[in-house]
């Protein structure tokens, strides 16, 4: 008889749903992800300074989110995707090309939060029905974070 438990002792059904939907975040993040290091390499303008620094913060903070959910994947037992085409074809996010003016850029960022806050949201859920507390954890720091963000990129744009 198999157990219904993965190795961490949470349900294995309820660990793939999981994982399925981690890896619709992943594909968003990476997506999130390059769109912020090109706005970073790509801004001009009179905030130059201030913008290129700040989407440098985002796209370092993305890539640490993005190896923190691939890794909770791997923890529940599953296979992160690791491939652009996977990333392009899943994600809600699209890439956002030849961005250079500030304005345009964060309206890009929020328009990514607008994807990534109801994913994560429903991750918490899930995960709270699972007793999943690691991913619950991740996912509770996610949104609280860029709840932050978005009042304060929102700011930025007089909103």
């Amino acid at each position: 008889m198999t157990s219904n438990l993965n190795r961490i002792g949470l349900d294995k059904k309820a660990s793939s749903a999981l994982s399925e939907k981690l890896n619709e975040l992943l594909a968003n993040y990476q997506i999130f992800y390059m769109n912020a290091r090109g706005f970073h390499w790509n801004i001009k303008g009179e905030k130059f300074f201030e913008l290129h620094l700040k989407f440098e913060e985002l796209y370092n903070d993305s890539l640490v989110k993005i190896d923190e959910i691939a890794e909770r994947i791997l923890t529940l037992g599953f296979t992160p995707l690791h491939t652009y085409a996977d990333y392009s074809a899943l994600s809600k996010i699209k890439a956002a090309k030849n961005v250079s003016q500030g304005t345009e850029a964060i309206k890009e960022i929020l328009n990514g939060y607008e994807v990534l806050l109801p994913l994560e949201r429903e991750l918490l859920e899930l995960s709270g029905d699972s007793n999943d507390e690691g991913t619950n954890a991740l996912m509770s720091d996610y949104i609280r974070e860029q709840e932050k963000l978005i009042w304060m990129y929102s700011a930025y744009l007089n909103q």
